[in-house]
Formats: structure tokens, sequence, C-alpha cells
């Protein structure tokens, strides 16, 4: 292996690993305008999916977020920034066509499986593959990586990439890399109708997608009505495992329920420096209620996990706050969709 290092490249911390590879990725090309809010408000990354035939590591398959990739395809496509994405069946030929790519100085991003990344700690490596990080080059026989959400940079070893870029099972990432192809003149115009197309979709998965029951502001009820139930059901302990899987997605994964209604928030708020509609100010500060309900909600899954609160009206008080929740959010998109936008 050869040393290809990227001298120019900067590395930017996030509070979401797609955002932030999305950012940097943008902003290592000269992109300058895009923050890690802008990047998720244009690439519509609020979701909420409840997927009641499957099970994630004991526990609901709930997603708080559009499925890996979505973001900065969206992104760069409403910018009108090209972009090249690759999935491979072959892991030397996803190897080769990294290394050539390295070779070139192109910085690029990779969805990975949490499970095997060495430089997290042991708590946090679990089989989640919908994690993404930037290769930016090679030195020493290690691979250069930016990871978003770390304060520093960090390596590792062509073993231990190419186990992550082909970990197995749900949403595997089979070699994916993406990059964008190279910078462009983006005006003023495009940012505005890049945000108001974020918008609208974002609207769209919130409140009409079919089977909207368990998809949006409506999936969120589902969730509160399972949670209802939960004690009855399966008895306490079983109960406890499953809200901390709800917790696990909401707060551990790529910053989850509550996190991500704070960055859209954010993005509300940038907007209005484009588009100066005074209904974002205040939508903002209700997604950002959203999110401290969220954060709220989890504290008090917490406790039935530790087994501090047991009782069935505990149990009510969760799915009342995510009833809430739902009503909140719904009326957000609502009030989005009725603004006159470009």
């Amino acid at each position: 292996m050869e040393n290809t290092i990227n001298k120019e490249f900067h590395h930017y911390q996030a509070a979401h690993c797609e955002n932030g590879v999305t950012t940097s990725l943008l902003k290592n090309i000269g992109i300058d305008f895009i923050t890690e809010p802008l990047a998720f408000g244009i690439g519509a990354g609020l979701f909420y999916i409840h997927i009641p035939f499957v099970e994630f590591s004991g526990g609901p398959a709930v997603s708080y977020r559009s499925m890996p990739g979505s973001v900065f395809n969206r992104t760069c496509k409403a910018l009108q920034i090209p972009l090249v994405r690759k999935k491979f069946s072959d892991e030397q030929k996803a190897q080769d066509f990294l290394d050539d790519a390295l070779r070139q100085h192109i910085n690029v991003g990779c969805q990975v499986g949490v499970f095997h990344l060495d430089y997290f700690p042991k708590e946090y490596r679990f089989h989640f593959n919908g994690h993404n990080l930037i290769v930016y080059g090679q030195e020493d026989g290690k691979y250069l990586i930016s990871d978003p959400i770390m304060e520093e940079t960090t390596t590792l070893s062509p073993e231990v990439l190419n186990k992550v870029r082909f970990a197995k099972g749900m949403i595997a990432p089979k070699g994916q890399i993406y990059y964008p192809k190279h910078a462009v003149d983006i005006s003023r115009d495009t940012i505005e109708k890049a945000i108001v197309k974020g918008i609208k979709i974002n609207t769209n998965f919130m409140l009409n997608i079919p089977t909207a029951y368990i998809i949006g502001a409506k999936g969120i009820k589902y969730t509160a009505n399972k949670v209802r139930k939960l004690r009855d059901k399966v008895g306490i302990k079983q109960a406890g495992l499953y809200l901390s899987q709800i917790i696990r997605m909401q707060e551990e994964i790529g910053t989850g329920g509550g996190g991500f209604r704070y960055i859209y928030a954010a993005f509300l708020e940038q907007a209005y420096d484009y588009i100066p509609k005074e209904e974002f100010l205040k939508l903002s500060e209700d997604i950002t209620r959203s999110g401290d309900l969220w954060r709220t909600s989890a504290v008090q899954m917490a406790g039935i996990f530790k087994g501090r609160i047991t009782e069935q009206k505990h149990f009510y008080e969760i799915a009342d706050r995510m009833y809430e929740i739902s009503d909140l959010e719904e009326q957000v998109f609502r009030k989005l969709s009725k603004i006159k936008l470009k």
C-alpha cells in the first residue's frame, strides 16, 4: 500500500454521521456555504418508521432518519452537484476502486457497519450497518479515516475497513462508496430552490406516504400504541428490553429522535436566512419542543429498563408523550406545507 495523503483535507465534527460526511465532502471541494443543518434539511433527513415485522437486536425496528445515503444523494442533486455512488459484490474490486480514488486525492464517503470499528468504545459496537465515514488517504499501511462524530481523525487497517464495508445483515453496505465529482458554482437561487424541495419532500415523508400508519407522524402513534400495551403483553422485564432498543435507536444511533429534531430546527432557522418567512422561526421553536419531548421520553423509558419505575401508569405516560410528539410534528409539517414557497 502506497502513501496517498490528501494534505488539503480538513476534518469537520458533526452531530450525525451522514450529515457530517455530506457537509465535509462538499466543504472539502469548496462548497463553503453548506452546514450540517442545511445538508440535513435539503437532503430531507427527518423521518420516522416502525417496521412491525422486523426486529433489530431483540427490539423493534424503528428509525428516525431516512435511508442511509439519501441525505447525500438528495443534497447533491438539489444543488446540481454531480456525484459518484457505487456498490460492489467483489471485495477486492471494492478495495481497488477505493485505492484508485485515493491516488487521485479524492475523499471518499463509505457506508459501514459499526460492530468491527475498533476506534469505537466497545459499548457502542453493535450490529448496525448505517454508519458513514470518510476515507481521505493511506499512510504506513493504514487508511486515514475522518469519522464526523469523532473529535479527531483516526485510522483503520485494510482488514478492518474491508470487514466494516462488507458487514452482513440488515441494510448491508455492500462496499458502498460515494463522493461528489467536482465543485460547481451554486447560485443563491439554486440554494433557495434546494431548500424548498427538501421541505416538500420531508413534508411528504411525515404526512403523506402510503401505509402511513407505520411512517411519519402516524408511525409515532403506532409505536405509542405498542408501548401502551407492552407491560401487560410481555411482562416488565421484556418490556424494559423493548424500550431499551427504542432508546438505542433514538439516542445512540446517529443522534436519533431528539437530536434530529434539533438539527431540523436549526435548518429552519438557516432557511430563514435565504427565504425570510417568519413561519420558519416559529416552527423551529415547535420542532425544538418536539426534540425536548423525545429526550424526556427516552429518560422515562430508561427508568423502566433500569427497574426504577415499573407501574402501568408509566407506560401510559410514555405513550401519551409520544401521542403529543406525533400531534406536534404533524402540525409542524402541515404548517410548513401551507407556507407559500417558490
